[in-house]
């Protein structure tokens, strides 16, 4: 089963639980993969479905701070629910160390040698690691290459 049907087939198992939570965040992401596909007029993939998930849970993140920031606690929890039901659509996370090794590979594969090929690294390890790993994390990763090369 494809993640899509996958979230589909969360979502009529939350309408008969009547999770109303739950239901509505994954009712925002299909409306955001809908969105997506009429946009660009295409079927999304698997990578594309967690590259958006992924930064649905991003935006999530940038409001819990705000809302933290503001005192709205009940907002942070709602939006901390949110990110916990949308994390059970990605891919197992690597850890910091597979990460360092990933980008070591590739910018040794890139022949990449310092900061000015940041951008050129990055964006192969985007491709390569969309949803397996924060982009935060990779980025670090690859500063920390490029240094040592």
């Amino acid at each position: 089963m494809g993640l899509k049907e996958r979230i589909q087939d969360d979502m009529k198992a939350a309408l008969r639980a009547r999770h109303a939570e739950h239901l509505s965040t994954i009712r925002m992401l299909l409306a955001a993969i809908k969105q997506r596909e009429v946009d660009e007029r295409i079927e999304l993939d698997e990578a594309a479905i967690v590259g958006l998930v992924d930064k649905l849970i991003k935006q999530r993140r940038d409001s819990i701070d705000a809302f933290a920031q503001a005192g709205r606690t009940d907002l942070v929890d709602k939006e901390s629910a949110e990110v916990r039901w949308l994390q059970a659509y990605l891919p197992q996370r690597l850890s910091a160390d597979e990460v360092a090794a990933a980008v070591r590979a590739l910018v040794a594969e890139l022949d990449a040698r310092g900061a000015g090929d940041l951008g050129r690294v990055m964006q192969a390890a985007k491709a390569r690691l969309a949803g397996q790993a924060e982009m935060a994390a990779v980025s670090a990763a690859v500063k920390q290459a490029l240094a040592a090369r």
